[in-house]
Parts: structure tokens; C-alpha cells; sequence
């Protein structure tokens, strides 16, 4: 006869064996990854299966924080004037499978909408979404983004107070690329004003940025306009002077980013080359986070999803390790959210499983040209405040001959 009392269960949820990166707590090695409810409940070398009500053996897989991408459109419910079909996807169709699981909007709603974005869209997904408020108050995209007059930093700037669970930032994109200047489109009127917007509520800016020199060159909005912690985001597109004639990276980047200003990838349809971006990354001029720019014309054609992009990170040249903290730590801080992308005790059970697979691999870029790799990753499963949202190769299940009583019935 055993008398020994049953052990009590401490964990929910017990990742076993995998390979953690977790580059916020310095962690590069084998860990097994503890959960309780919706938190992260212990880091340990070998932590006893005994003690979990659920173990999942991870063994062979990389375990990592949940991955943020900073750069989305999901605010799929409402399609402006001029493009009835949208711009955005649906975040949860997209997030999970990537190993994502915050997602930043960058200005697909402007102040006018915000509210709207956030009751049809943030509040029903599963998915964490966060989101820049455009400058433009009618958000992207249509001809309203032209017009000087519909730039208010006080409006944009009070609805960022009145949301500041959700709003990151200012955005603006896509003013007045090619047409003359005239007495309304002057050079900075939409930077200007989102600079003073982010200043009113506190926040940094996000630029998606046309550079029209000599009124507007890009060499002035880095190393004059933007603030230390603002994001240029798309810094490896073709039309964006990373490298000079010569193919050296530009002395005003690295002066840039000595002075505290950030670079993010901002993959996009049109705005990620590796004639920039595998050139830069070769001579150390790195992106400070990787991010997709998802949306309805992106998504089934050069970017795919955030664990492409990030296989393409990889296949320039940066390790792992930098890959993930590009996709986990670095976006979070980047965007005012220091408590996301790591698996520190007591933070949100954000984490994301993948495998790192080896063999022959090919990548595009914008441009239609190829990089080749021999690594490449694949979410295999991904936990969002706990609980296990995406597991296609049934990691977490059992086999269907050992499958419980409830799984038999009809």
C-alpha cells in the first residue's frame, strides 16, 4: 500500500528541454520554461515534470519570448474612400502562425477612427495590438494624407492620452513624394506636425519617409528632425541613402544612431533590398528590430509572414541570438513596452516554439532577387497569455491512440 500524499501540481503548463533565447535575461542555452495561469512561473535547467499539471516536450525546438512586430495593418474593419478593398488583415490569421504575439498598427487609423479601430478590431483579438495614431486624421489610405489641413498634432496628441493602454506613437507616411512644392505641401508639414503631436502626448514618432532632396533629404530628418528614440522604419528600401556611391554606409547613419535615433526594417511590398540591407549588415550598421509592414498587398507576395523576414535577417549574416532580440526585446523597449518580449518570472506567458531547420533555403526581397541560406525557422507552437493558440504539429497533443476517453466519444 502507498500512502504518499499525490504531489501538488505548481504548473499549468511545462515546456521541457527546448533550447531558450531569451536575450533580455542573457539566456542562450537549454532551459525548460514553467507557466501558471498567465504568467511566466520558472526558468530553470531541469525543472521536475511532477510538479505540471500538462508537460510539453520541447526538445530539438528554439523557445523563445512571444514575437512583437511593430510594423502591421490590421485595422481590417473599415476601408477609407479610394481603396474599398482595405489595406489590413486580420491580426489573428496572421500572428500566431509566425510566432507573433503583439502586433503594432502603424497609423492605419488616424485620430478620428481610433476609437473605432479599437472596439471592432483591438478589443475582439486575441492577438495583443497596439497602435500608432496617424497624424492625419483620417488615417491612411487616400488623398486626405496630401492635404496639410487634416495634419492636427493636438487632436492626434489627445486621442494618445485618452488610450494610453493602446497608443505606442505618431505616425506619418507617404506625403507628397513627387509632386512640386507649393504654397499648402510644404516640405515638413507632416513630420513637423507629428514631431510636435509626439511632444504633446509624450510619445516618439514613427517615419515612413520619402526623402526629396535638397528640401527634404533624408540626411536632415536623421540627424536633425528626428528625436532620440523616433523610428525611421523601412531603412533598407530602395529609395532610402543608406549607402553611398561606393556601397559604404553613410557617416550620418552611424551618427544618427549615435544619437539615439532607431532603425527599423519595415519589410513592406516595396520597401525591403538586400543591395541595403545585406551591404549594411555586412559593414555592422544592423536594424534595431525587424518588422514586417503586413498588410493585403504584402502578405502573399515578398514578405509571407515575420518568421520569413526573420529567416532573411538570418540569412545576411546576424546570428540567432541578435534575431530574436531584434524581434523580442528590442521592439518592446523600442515602443515604450519594456514588459513584453522577455520570459522573465512573472511577465505575461507570451512565448513562441520554433524549429530551426537546415538545408537549402531561398529568399526574395522587393526588388525580385534572391539570397540563399541554409537555416530558415518555423513557428511550431505559440502561447498567448497562457494558453496554447497555435500547434500544428501537435507538440502539446497527444497521439490519437493514447488520446482521453472524451476523444472516443461520438
Amino acid at each position: 500500500m502507498n500512502d504518499a500524499a499525490p504531489q501538488t501540481k505548481h504548473y499549468d503548463l511545462l515546456l521541457k528541454g527546448g533550447h531558450l533565447i531569451d536575450p533580455h535575461n542573457r539566456i542562450d542555452g537549454v532551459r525548460d520554461v514553467a507557466i501558471q495561469g498567465n504568467q511566466i512561473a520558472a526558468v530553470a535547467h531541469d525543472i521536475n515534470p511532477a510538479l505540471a499539471t500538462k508537460v510539453v516536450d520541447v526538445g530539438g525546438h528554439i523557445v523563445t519570448p512571444g514575437i512583437l512586430d511593430i510594423h502591421v495593418h490590421v485595422y481590417h474593419t473599415r476601408a477609407p474612400e479610394g481603396e474599398p478593398e482595405g489595406l489590413s488583415v486580420d491580426a489573428d490569421a496572421h500572428s500566431f502562425r509566425s510566432g507573433v504575439t503583439t502586433m503594432v498598427d502603424t497609423g492605419t487609423a488616424g485620430p478620428r477612427h481610433l476609437r473605432h479601430f479599437k472596439q471592432t478590431v483591438i478589443d475582439r483579438a486575441k492577438t495583443r495590438i497596439l497602435a500608432y495614431v496617424n497624424i492625419v486624421n483620417q488615417g491612411m489610405l487616400g488623398d486626405f494624407e496630401q492635404d496639410p489641413r487634416n495634419f492636427d498634432a493636438e487632436y492626434a496628441a489627445s486621442v494618445v492620452e485618452a488610450f494610453p493602454e493602446i497608443c505606442v506613437g505618431i505616425k506619418t507616411a507617404h506625403y507628397w513624394g513627387n509632386q512640386p512644392w507649393d504654397e499648402l505641401h510644404i516640405p515638413w508639414a507632416a513630420v513637423d506636425q507629428s514631431i510636435k503631436a509626439a511632444a504633446l502626448c509624450g510619445k516618439h514618432v514613427m517615419y515612413d519617409f520619402h526623402p526629396r532632396p535638397p528640401e527634404r533629404s533624408y540626411e536632415e530628418l536623421i540627424l536633425q528632425k528626428a528625436r532620440p528614440g523616433d523610428i525611421h522604419t523601412h531603412v533598407y528600401a530602395a529609395h532610402i541613402p543608406v549607402l553611398d556611391a561606393n556601397g559604404k554606409v553613410h557617416p550620418y547613419m552611424w551618427e544618427a544612431r549615435q544619437r539615439g535615433v532607431i532603425f527599423d526594417l519595415g519589410h513592406g511590398a516595396g520597401s525591403f533590398w538586400f543591395r541595403n540591407g545585406a551591404r549594411a549588415i555586412e559593414q555592422g550598421f544592423t536594424p534595431d528590430s525587424i518588422s514586417t509592414d503586413l498588410h493585403r498587398h504584402s502578405m502573399n507576395g515578398v514578405v509571407a509572414d515575420m518568421q520569413t523576414t526573420m529567416s532573411k535577417v538570418l540569412a545576411m549574416g546576424m546570428t540567432l541570438y541578435d534575431v530574436i532580440k531584434l524581434s523580442t526585446i528590442n521592439p518592446a523597449n523600442e515602443i515604450g513596452h519594456p514588459e513584453l518580449g522577455h520570459l522573465s518570472v512573472g511577465s505575461c506567458a507570451d512565448v513562441a516554439v520554433f524549429q530551426l531547420h537546415s538545408g537549402s533555403f531561398g529568399f526574395v526581397d522587393c526588388g525580385r532577387a534572391k539570397i540563399t541560406s541554409d537555416k530558415k525557422l518555423e513557428c511550431a507552437m505559440t502561447i498567448r497569455n497562457g494558453a496554447v493558440v497555435y500547434d500544428v504539429g501537435g507538440l502539446s497533443m497527444p497521439h490519437w491512440t493514447e488520446a482521453p476517453a472524451a476523444y472516443w466519444g461520438r
